[in-house]
């Protein structure tokens, strides 16, 4: 293959398996759970899943779900102290064996947090058995990394459940552009939505 026949491979390999997913009637409760939520969402992982934890984070509290990231390394050096009992978590975990999410979920039940979503792919995973609602990603999915380790293919399918997530959240919140503009005021978007003068012409 060429160079653009391996770029047109990867990108379409990605997109094959954000096309797989199964939208299951858990992807119901998790939304009906966060709907009902009276405390904020905290989203956790950790490697390549702790960054689309962290964007899931960013999407869902600029469009009126507030949300913020726990790095789970440092949830055991005091951050568990930003969790509140009315709070629901959503940890980010292909394997569902990173240790220390496995840890952060564990201390944090004990905390008295008790909902947990989770987002996984394999069946052994610990993270299946300390979640409320697993979220599941598919089996077997193969990676578009050349040697078939990288996450690639797994990290975009993360990225579209997270997106599903925070977006049908914002539509059944009935959103609106006034209200994304009170959050996202910056930048070209804040410009876009920025309210319009109800007149604008000349006299």
């Amino acid at each position: 293959m060429n160079i653009r026949e391996r770029l047109q491979r990867i990108i379409d390999m990605e997109a094959s398996a954000i096309a797989s997913i199964k939208v299951t009637e858990a992807f119901e409760e998790a939304l009906q759970l966060l709907l009902e939520s009276p405390g904020k969402v905290i989203t956790t992982g950790i490697g390549k899943a702790g960054y689309i934890a962290q964007k899931c984070a960013a999407t869902m509290s600029s469009t009126g779900t507030p949300a913020f990231f726990v790095h789970p390394a440092e949830a055991g050096h005091g951050d568990l102290g930003m969790l509140t009992e009315n709070d629901c978590i959503i940890a980010f975990s292909t394997s569902g064996k990173s240790n220390e999410v496995i840890e952060m979920l564990e201390m944090s039940k004990a905390l008295g947090v008790t909902k947990v979503i989770g987002i996984t792919s394999h069946v052994d995973g610990p993270i299946r058995n300390l979640s409320d609602i697993v979220l599941d990603m598919g089996e077997s999915i193969e990676e578009a990394c050349p040697l078939k380790i990288t996450p690639s293919s797994t990290i975009a399918i993360m990225l579209a459940i997270s997106d599903s997530i925070a977006l049908t959240l914002m539509e059944l919140k009935n959103f609106s552009v006034s209200e994304y503009h009170a959050r996202h005021h910056k930048g070209y978007l804040g410009s876009v939505t920025r309210p319009r003068p109800l007149y604008e012409g000349k006299e």
